[in-house]
């Protein structure tokens, strides 16, 4: 809406409006120290889910998104990379060790449409044992995009977003 706030503050957090973010969901805080590990994650350390490995967000329009990400919030830029194999354009941005990847159909070209969120990816230090933990959930790991990683996809319990889990990559 026109007018609306773009910021507000809730508690620790700064809430950006939909309007300031083209439709996806941002809230902002600091945190000074880790969260301690999930108690779901069992006694094996590389059998679980250690962090949040990246969010996906897809855009109608990737140079507004350009300008939202690396111009407005001051992430940094890492990789530009259009795919026709894939029929996209992925942008990489860096917040700390989290990666913002936002993606763009190439068929649709560009509009003025909303950007939102696509998806998740979980990061585990030893993928076969945190797949070994979850396998009665019916999950394979595979190849993954990015060269020596692994990942599966979680299809229950994740309140509808694409969610992947992600190892051997070797950021922890």
């Amino acid at each position: 809406m026109p007018g609306e706030r773009l910021i507000k503050h809730t508690g620790d957090r700064l809430v950006l409006s939909r309007e300031a973010t083209h439709g996806v969901p941002i809230e902002l805080c600091e945190h000074q120290e880790r969260a301690p590990p999930s108690p779901l994650a069992g006694s094996d350390e590389a059998a679980a889910i250690s962090a949040l490995d990246h969010i996906v967000v897809r855009t109608a329009n990737p140079e507004r998104a350009i300008a939202f990400y690396a111009g407005r919030l001051g992430l940094d830029l890492r990789l530009d990379r259009s795919n026709p194999a894939w029929g996209s354009r992925l942008l990489f941005f860096r917040c700390d060790d989290l990666v913002v990847e936002i993606a763009h159909d190439l068929k649709k070209g560009v509009s003025d449409g909303p950007d939102h969120l696509w998806g998740l990816s979980w990061r585990t230090p030893d993928i076969a044992k945190a797949n070994a933990r979850l396998k009665a959930a019916g999950m394979e790991p595979r190849d993954g995009r990015r060269p020596g990683s692994q990942v599966f996809t979680v299809k229950n319990h994740t309140e509808g977003v694409p969610t992947l889990v992600i190892g051997g990559i070797g950021r922890w």
